[in-house]
């Protein structure tokens, strides 16, 4: 049973940094790309970022470039969302999901594509 667990959200002000976890479990964590979503009040869920199986390819929500970085730890089956220069609309749940397809050649931002999907983990962004 693939099970995903965010951790490091947490309360903070605008232009501070967050750095998200999400613990894998179940599955081959290495073989999978692997996405950042999340939800803000009253709003749909989106994309935010997303990594390749092998780590050589990233993709961003024209909303985060420039600021958050996706990164993996194969080693440690943990994925990484490095957050800088926080805003006030960055406030959301943040939720951590595993791609379908073993060794895909490239990441994705539709929702469909990711069966598996943590709990999420609030951030909260004060201004």
């Amino acid at each position: 049973q693939v099970q995903l667990v965010e951790s490091g959200g947490g309360l903070v002000q605008a232009g501070d940094s967050l750095r998200l976890s999400c613990a894998a479990s179940g599955r081959t964590f290495s073989n999978y790309a692997m996405g950042w979503f999340r939800r803000a009040p009253g709003k749909e869920r989106e994309f935010v970022a997303a990594i390749k199986w092998n780590g050589d390819v990233v993709d961003y929500a024209d909303s985060v470039t420039g600021r958050f970085a996706i990164s993996r730890d194969d080693a440690k089956n943990t994925l990484y969302l490095q957050m800088n220069n926080l805003k006030p609309e960055d406030t959301a749940v943040y939720y951590c999901a595993g791609d379908k397809q073993t060794r895909s050649t490239m990441t994705s931002r539709a929702q469909y594509r990711y069966p598996y999907w943590g709990r999420g983990t609030q951030v909260t962004v004060s201004s």
